[in-house]
């Protein structure tokens, strides 16, 4: 860890937030893409998901492989040097900053969660490289003004950056309110900027019916969307090829792209 980050130690009323009672979102999906950060009403209801719509696991292994795809493009072909990941979510293999230090180990990676259980493992994501730097911010999505400032202390918002912000606004239930949150982030990032944006989709009839058992179960709701309204989130800037595609059709440098998957992304840039 870069002595430059004290560790971030939880405080017993951060851990009294934490209800096991009820799914939990980051857990969820720490489930889904194999990890060990959940509780047993976690993998109930991802259980109960399977049965109903398997691909929901692939949506949640293929997600993370569009964000190392989109930071490894950012920083090898775009030069980009800093990112601002939003709706972080449980620490896993192959987080941000270990994709973009690989590429250039001097990149500054600021997550951003106000979620308790991301909190209590915000220390794992504070591994820099000694070029480099990288913070966790304690903040909310809905004030993205305070999110650029409390940013400032880590990266400079008068150099290009990228906005990331990956399964993340299906917590947002009103579109347009979505998309203003977007547009008042990128708002505060000069040109040559770019938006990383990918999320679940009402693609097919599993996944609608997935998306309802969940909010069926007593979790934060997460409502999927069709492909036209993340493709909205990228208005006004100018898109990556090959746009807005399915996550696993993102550039696949070899990988296996023709698992159909009800998640679409894009990467834009900011003119």
């Amino acid at each position: 860890m870069s002595e430059s980050h004290p560790r971030i130690t939880a405080s017993a009323e951060i851990r009294a937030r934490i209800d096991t009672t009820k799914p939990h979102s980051a857990r969820f999906w720490n489930y889904f893409v194999g990890g060990k950060d959940n509780y047993r009403v976690d993998r109930e209801i991802g259980d109960q998901i399977k049965e109903i719509f398997p691909g929901l696991v692939d949506v949640a292994v293929t997600s993370r492989g569009f964000l190392g795809r989109s930071v490894r493009y950012l920083a090898l072909e775009c030069g980009i040097r800093q990112f601002l990941d939003i709706g972080t979510g449980l620490p896993t293999a192959d987080n941000t900053h270990e994709v973009a230090q690989r590429v250039a180990p001097d990149s500054r990676i600021v997550y951003v969660d106000n979620d308790p259980v991301v909190l209590t493992h915000a220390n794992a994501l504070l591994s820099s490289s000694p070029q480099g730097r990288t913070a966790y911010l304690d903040a909310d999505l809905y004030e993205p003004e305070a999110i650029l400032d409390a940013a400032r202390g880590t990266l400079d918002l008068a150099q290009p950056t990228a906005l990331m912000i990956l399964n993340t606004l299906g917590h947002v239930s009103a579109y347009e309110q979505a998309r203003s949150l977007v547009n008042r982030l990128m708002a505060g990032l000069p040109s040559g900027s770019h938006l990383v944006l990918s999320d679940s989709t009402s693609t097919s009839e599993g996944m609608v019916a997935a998306s309802k058992a969940y909010n069926e179960s007593g979790a934060v709701p997460y409502y999927v969307r069709g492909v036209d309204e993340i493709a909205g989130f990228f208005d006004g800037l100018e898109l990556v090829e090959p746009g807005v595609v399915q996550v696993t059709r993102w550039r696949p440098d070899g990988e296996v792209s023709e698992v159909a998957v009800d998640a679409y992304g894009a990467v834009g840039r900011k003119p």
